[in-house]
């Protein structure tokens, strides 16, 4: 018989392991919250810094928020994605995500919103982590995915015609960037289509499937 302590530590670890990384960010983003406005205009996506070398903008302007409120909306969108598709795909794979499509937002929105001085929030990088766990739940055979995902592309047209949903901006504290929740969700199309294009590459890499729980050893 398996002991049940190490059972427990192993059931334990396994639980740590699978939050960290949305621990880690809500951490990371919670304590540079705390610092005010100070350390967002040194971090927040800057289109003068930028463009006069502050490339780390980029990707830092996703992680600070406006104020507290838009903070927590953002937060909680972050474990509602986890809890839907956070055993979808391997931790580095969801690290991999996050990191390609702030840039690929922080791009869009230079080259195609040259009018936008300046840009705060995580939910452009949400979109692009929801659209890929639901494509690759509706790959697993998940009929209810298709369901989200209508839901997603219905949210997307709405805002691309009549602009961000009724109280967003007023739960936000602030403007609705629209246009960097639509690049994010093409970007989290493009980022499952590369992770399909790699993992062709080396088929004993299957990080889209779940984790299957430790079997425990019998003495």
């Amino acid at each position: 018989m398996a002991d049940p302590n190490i059972e427990q530590q192993s059931e334990i670890h396994r639980f740590l392991r699978h939050h960290a990384l949305p621990v880690s960010i809500i951490s990371i983003v919670t304590f540079l919250g705390f610092f005010g406005s100070d350390v967002t205009l040194w971090l927040r996506f800057d289109r003068n810094a930028i463009l006069s070398g502050e490339i780390w903008r980029l990707l830092s302007g996703h992680l600070t928020h406006l104020n507290s409120s838009h903070l927590v909306m953002n937060t909680a969108g972050l474990v509602l994605i986890w809890a839907l598709f956070g055993r979808r795909l391997s931790n580095k794979r969801w690290i991999q995500s996050i990191i390609i499509s702030a840039l690929f937002i922080s791009a869009l929105l230079l080259i195609l919103n040259p009018q936008l001085r300046w840009y705060v929030g995580f939910s452009g990088v949400l979109h692009a982590m929801f659209i890929v766990g639901c494509i690759y739940d509706i790959k697993a055979g998940r009929w209810d995915a298709k369901l989200l995902l209508l839901i997603i592309i219905a949210k997307l047209t709405w805002e691309q015609i009549a602009g961000p949903l009724p109280g967003s901006e007023a739960t936000a504290g602030g403007n609705v960037i629209v246009d960097a929740h639509l690049y994010g969700a093409v970007a989290g199309y493009l980022i499952y289509r590369i992770f399909k294009r790699w993992d062709n590459k080396t088929p004993s890499s299957l990080p889209e499937q779940p984790e299957k729980p430790e079997k425990p050893s019998n003495p």
